[in-house]
């Protein structure tokens, strides 16, 4: 099958969180399918362009318009590109060599003439893609314009749209319709919500397919809690809204092979995992005793459940344990977490930083794994935990609950500890639960560890459910 994915962040060549992630991982598992041929499309960011790692040919270039706007593309393939999986940038130094990704004041009109670009690119390739699969409200506005201006050159392609954080809509005042996109008017109901123009909108219901990350974050986005607004538009979608639970790169993330750790370790050969322990205590300054150790790779923000860790950090700290925290966020709860971490010298580890060598190195050493998160489409660090055999305490929502269902100390089935309200108190019972377990059943606890780092998490399976997809819409 011919399929187009286009995105705004890919690992390895840019990412700011998990979608690059997933648009490393998805792309290279359905390359990997017989018969498939994958074609990635990115922006030439800055960080992209001038990487001495990334080396790129110019194939052609092109005129973009948007109303009364005629800019420059210009088209290049990745020379690591294969014939099963090919890289393309679509180059714009005015829109795209800037410092940074996104949060700019014409960030609309930018992704705007990206979605344009994009298919003025598969025109000049001549691509026939039977799958165009759009990810998130930077590429939303392919399925408009592939309807609405390009259907002649792509008569038989078929749109799928994937939502990773609905939080993030791509939403601009009302005459960014007329002023920016100069679509025919009745694309006007298609594109409009809320008294303006709402990326995420057009694409839900233009879309032959939309998807999420997680079967139960499907399910939540058909309730105003967690839709943002558009809960109704997403339910009117029926079954034509999937949920499809991510995978991780098993490759990348390995404790057998992870050049990061101080050993290496697998499900059946556990004992190195100590050793990181140790090294992860001795690197950052805490005291080198046997209690548990609990980890968070996060980023400092509300929705990722921090002011609950806040909350029931002066009685957590009570416990014979030890806390590491590895990212950045917001101000307040940087301040807050650096005050309290510099009241537990040799207990509390604050890193206030990006740090993917530390984080492997704490996924390895930590001993239980906090995702307390408000809301979370699929989670990509609770997979990674358990890979690394960190047992996992999360909130029951979205991807938390589907991929970690909550253990049963008297059958040992189950992946992880859980809660099942948005709640301090429930939070910190749960880590009383699982520290119980910890110091009352250390067999048990090995068990849980060894069964979390057999389960496969890959991208093997998520991988087979897209192409199932695919092929009911082609």
């Amino acid at each position: 099958m011919r399929i187009a994915m286009i995105a705004s962040e890919a690992a390895p060549f840019i990412k700011t969180g998990g979608l690059g992630d997933v648009m490393q991982a998805l792309p290279a598992a359905l390359a990997r399918i017989p018969g498939n041929q994958v074609s990635l499309f990115l922006p030439y960011y800055k960080r992209i362009k001038y990487d001495p790692a990334v080396e790129a040919e110019l194939v052609t270039s092109f005129t973009v318009h948007l109303t009364w706007r005629q800019q420059y593309a210009g088209l290049f393939r990745w020379a690591g590109s294969t014939d099963s999986l090919a890289v393309y940038f679509l180059d714009n130094e005015y829109y795209f060599c800037r410092d940074g990704l996104y949060g700019f004041y014409d960030d609309g009109e930018r992704f705007a003439y990206y979605a344009k670009a994009v298919l003025s690119a598969m025109e000049a390739l001549e691509l026939q893609p039977e799958i165009v699969h759009c990810h998130d409200w930077q590429s939303a506005l392919i399925p408009v314009y592939l309807e609405a201006e390009f259907r002649s050159s792509f008569p038989q392609a078929r749109t799928v749209f994937t939502i990773h954080n609905v939080e993030y809509q791509g939403k601009a005042d009302a005459s960014f319709f007329g002023e920016v996109l100069g679509l025919d008017d009745r694309w006007r109901g298609v594109c409009s919500f809320d008294e303006g123009i709402n990326f995420m909108k057009a694409a839900i219901v233009q879309a032959d397919l939309v998807t999420t990350v997680s079967e139960t974050y499907a399910q939540e986005l058909r309730y105003p809690y967690f839709a943002h607004g558009l809960s109704g538009i997403l339910s009117s979608r029926g079954e034509r809204l999937v949920g499809i639970t991510n995978g991780i790169d098993t490759e990348l993330y390995d404790p057998a092979a992870d050049p990061a750790l101080a050993a290496h370790y697998s499900a059946a050969n556990p004992t190195g995992k100590q050793r990181c322990k140790q090294a992860l205590q001795k690197a950052l300054g805490l005291e080198e005793k046997d209690v548990p150790l609990l980890a968070m790779v996060t980023r400092l923000a509300s929705h990722k459940g921090i002011d609950l860790l806040c909350y029931i950090l002066p009685r957590l700290l009570e416990r014979e344990l030890q806390l590491v925290i590895v990212g950045t966020g917001e101000a307040k709860y940087e301040y807050a977490l650096q005050a309290v971490a510099a009241e537990h010298p040799g207990k509390f580890s604050m890193n206030l930083r990006f740090d993917p060598t530390l984080a492997s190195q704490v996924y390895a050493g930590a001993d239980l794994y906090l995702m307390p998160s408000k809301s979370e489409p699929c989670g990509l660090s609770q997979l990674i935990a358990m890979r690394y055999g960190a047992i996992p305490v999360v909130n029951a929502t979205g991807g938390l609950k589907d991929t970690v269902p909550a253990y049963n100390p008297e059958t040992g089935e189950g992946r992880g500890y859980t809660f099942q309200s948005y709640n301090g108190d429930d939070f910190l019972g749960a880590i009383d639960r699982a520290l119980g377990d910890y110091h009352a059943a250390p067999a048990a606890w090995a068990a849980l560890g060894k069964a979390d780092m057999e389960q496969d998490f890959s991208w093997t399976i998520p991988a087979q459910r897209y192409m199932e997809l695919y092929c009911s819409i082609v």
